[in-house]
């Protein structure tokens, strides 16, 4: 018996029957769900080990000169014709003449191939336009965002027959044909797999012939563009129980494309998110017969559907949301840090309070960060990669600090923000947040489940070989799988505990950071929380099995970690992209401070409820053995980076870039803040001369020469302007009550009443 047989069969075997009796085995749509998209940066994170030159080395997300000229022509035109307030609060939908210029413009085709009449653009262009729409209207954005990710198009360019190809993608490309997508159901939210939707193989009359084909009965909710679709992606359960097509009864999620003018499809009411009135509403199907030819790649993707699913989720969550999650942080950023500067209180702005500073920095960060790590993604796109854990990571962690950004600005603006109007830039975007925290997988389970939950199995570089060999059928190839993997586990894992020993011993300092980047200290601190990672992941699968799966809170902290090391790494990327400006190394300091302290809280949280208490114990001896480190960004730090956002400069612009300013528009509320803090910046020399004089007065220091008439002129242009921007709306009783005239009536014979019973003299 030579050394690996003995090693089979006397060491590993065991190990594999209690494996197996131990670990869950695989779903079909859990394999399914696993081979979606593809490992990518993710896969390097796990190793505990990445090369960060081979991040720097990818190159920069960048648009085309063709992909440029439409941002600066047909992006910029439908910003200029498109207005929040009138839409959702009198025309409820995008005016006609916008649908239209949509349409012609081929907004619903950018990532249609040009050779069906598409605008063949660049993942980087789709996001582009996605944010700087969003940045002028979320009505818009989400309606260019939906065709060109979740639905018809996308899933025809992947899995679409050569025949609905060049049927359906030449109608999309120049929306004739309007798309969208039925997933959600009543009972079947985030559990995609839960929905009742069905369709039964049966024979059935199809234009006066009887054809085999399958008839439908769905219910479909939460349907973006669903009121107004000519065309819908329809997911299923196919059902064959008398075994038409010989693949047995039950033949799994399906995707068939149906004509909504169908018989037996109904659609046109319409669900209110939010008061964000883009078009969403329910879609319902009863017997409806369609032939096997209308499932989406013809039969042989009959049961493919969750693949499909995947896919089309993939595109929103790594592209769509955190497009409109970056238009709004920075928009956010921008407006706040000029409306701090402008808005006076105690005769001093508001954003010289330290109270105001902070949510002020923290507005700044979110906006460098989100950006970076979403072009960092769209790079990776690009070259063809289509990492689904980190399009996961992408959703929930580019939302979230959306969430927190618009947050932050309701606060600093105050009053301001919360009167409704035509004068309020942050409404539509604060009450829109709560959608897209929600759709494309709630933020809930995106975190507790899908992060670290799809990664362990998906990008960890042995755990999936040991998963498949342990569910294999055939025990003695399993074993044999097995056995082969475990020990390169093994193996893995010791080189690994080495390297967060050296790494969590020296402080970081012995972690490798890439030879010629700036701030090696920096990537050293994530080469250790790299190694302590992959360290505190392999100990808490080994330990908790398949049971790690229902200790959510600990698979968040794991996916909190993991997050934390691909957002701070694209900061550090981004620095290096960007040429390293040295007026941006306070807001990376700043950020990666933040960042650190985050990965310190999820990992305080791991080692206190670790329930094998030993292994906790080792990865404190190992990794940490000094306490695990949580820094905070100091005082100076945050003014310092909340200062970026209260004084023009070619570094704000590079930090808030391609956001709609009200351009177009005779009168925009983005408009007058920006030119209120254009002149209340250029006065400022001014007001410090008067100061100095002690006079409060600009007629007096006109009087008394301290100014000259000009600058008297510039003081008064831009308290004008700070009084245009600090203006809210009211409006007639009448314009907002339709039943204001009927407590008038009610209050005329009660003042009559009155005035009868006054004593006369």
């Amino acid at each position: 018996m030579d050394l690996r047989t003995f090693r089979r069969d006397r060491l590993t075997r065991p190990l594999y029957s209690w494996a197996r009796g131990i670990m869950p085995p695989i779903s079909e749509t859990e394999r399914e769900a696993i081979d979606a998209g593809t490992v990518w940066w993710d896969g390097a994170l796990f190793t505990g080990n990445p090369d960060w030159d081979e991040l720097l080395a990818m190159r920069p997300a960048k648009l085309s000169p063709e992909e440029q000229a439409f941002m600066d022509g047909p992006v910029a035109e439908l910003c200029g014709l498109v207005d929040d307030w009138t839409l959702n609060w009198r025309d409820r939908d995008l005016a006609k003449s916008v649908w239209d210029f949509m349409r012609r413009e081929k907004f619903f085709g950018m990532i249609i191939p040009k050779q069906y009449g598409g605008l063949g653009f660049s993942n980087t262009a789709h996001s582009e336009v996605v944010r700087t729409l969003s940045s002028a209207s979320v009505v818009a954005g989400v309606t260019v965002m939906v065709p060109n990710s979740l639905g018809p198009g996308e899933l025809l360019m992947h899995f679409g027959t050569d025949k609905q190809r060049d049927h359906w993608l030449p109608r999309l490309a120049d929306g004739r044909e309007i798309p969208c997508f039925g997933l959600t159901s009543p009972h079947a939210g985030s559990d995609a797999a839960a929905m009742a939707d069905t369709g039964v193989v049966e024979y059935g009359v199809w234009k006066g012939k009887r054809v085999l084909g399958v008839r439908l009965n769905f219910h479909k909710r939460y349907i973006t563009l669903g009121p107004v679709a000519t065309v819908m992606g329809l997911a299923f359960k196919m059902l064959d129980p008398e075994n038409h097509l010989g693949r047995g009864r039950e033949l799994g999620i399906t995707v068939a494309l149906l004509p909504t003018n169908t018989p037996g499809i109904s659609h046109g009411e319409r669900h209110i998110p939010l008061f964000t009135f883009f078009q969403n509403g329910p879609l319902y199907g009863k017997d409806v017969f369609v032939p096997l030819d209308h499932i989406l790649g013809g039969e042989a993707q009959i049961g493919q559907g969750w693949t499909m699913l995947m896919t089309a989720l993939a595109a929103g969550r790594s592209i769509s949301l955190p497009s409109q999650s970056a238009a709004s942080a920075a928009m956010a950023a921008r407006a706040s840090g000029a409306y701090a500067r402008v808005r006076t209180q105690f005769g001093v702005s508001i954003g010289r309070f330290e109270g105001v500073q902070e949510p002020l920095a923290e507005l700044a960060g979110n906006a460098y960060l989100i950006d970076a790590a979403r072009r960092l993604t769209l790079a990776a796109l690009d070259e063809g990669h289509r990492p689904s854990v980190l399009s996961a990571i992408m959703k929930y962690h580019a939302t979230e600090r959306m969430r927190r950004s618009l947050n932050h600005a309701m606060d600093i603006h105050g009053g301001k923000a919360i009167i409704e109007g035509p004068r309020n830039y942050l409404a539509a975007g604060h009450r829109a947040v709560p959608i897209g925290i929600t759709v494309e997988g709630a933020n809930i389970l995106t975190r507790n489940l899908m992060i670290f939950g799809q990664g362990a199995i998906r990008s960890h570089p042995f755990m999936l070989k040991e998963l498949l060999a342990l569910s294999d059928s055939d025990q003695a190839r399993g074993l044999e799988a097995f056995d082969k993997t475990f020990w390169q586990h093994i193996g893995h894992s010791m080189k690994n505990a080495g390297r967060a020993f050296l790494r969590g011993w020296s402080c970081g300092l012995l972690g490798p950071a890439p030879g010629d980047a700036a701030m090696p200290h920096h990537w050293r601190t994530l080469s250790r929380h790299a190694a302590a990672f992959a360290l505190t992941a392999d100990l808490a699968l080994l330990t908790l099995g398949g049971a790690l799966k229902r200790k959510e809170r600990l698979s968040a902290r794991l996916g909190d970690v993991l997050a934390e090391l691909y957002l701070l790494g694209a900061v550090l990327k981004r620095y290096e992209d960007e040429n390293r400006p040295p007026e941006d190394r306070p807001i990376v300091d700043y950020l990666m401070q933040q960042g650190e302290s985050r990965i310190g809280i999820a990992f305080k949280g791991l080692l206190d409820n670790l329930p094998a208490r030993w292994a906790a114990w080792l990865i404190r001896f190992i990794a940490f053995p000094f306490g695990v480190p949580d820094p905070t960004p100091s005082d100076r730090q945050i003014g310092d980076v909340a200062e970026i956002l209260m004084k023009p400069s070619a570094q704000r612009d590079r930090l808030t870039p391609a956001l709609y300013l009200g351009e177009g528009h005779g009168e925009h509320p983005i408009k007058d803040l920006e030119e209120a803090f254009r002149l209340v910046t250029k006065a400022e020399s001014i007001e410090r001369k008067m100061r100095k004089a002690k006079i409060g007065d600009a007629d007096v220091a006109l009087k008394n020469g301290v100014i000259s008439e000009t600058e008297r002129d510039l003081l008064t242009r831009a308290a004008e302007a700070v009084e245009r921007v600090i203006a809210v709306d009211a409006f007639p009783m009448d314009d907002i009550s339709p039943i204001a005239e009927q407590h008038r009536r009610a209050e005329k014979p009660k003042a009559r009443r009155t005035r009868q019973k006054q004593p006369t003299s």
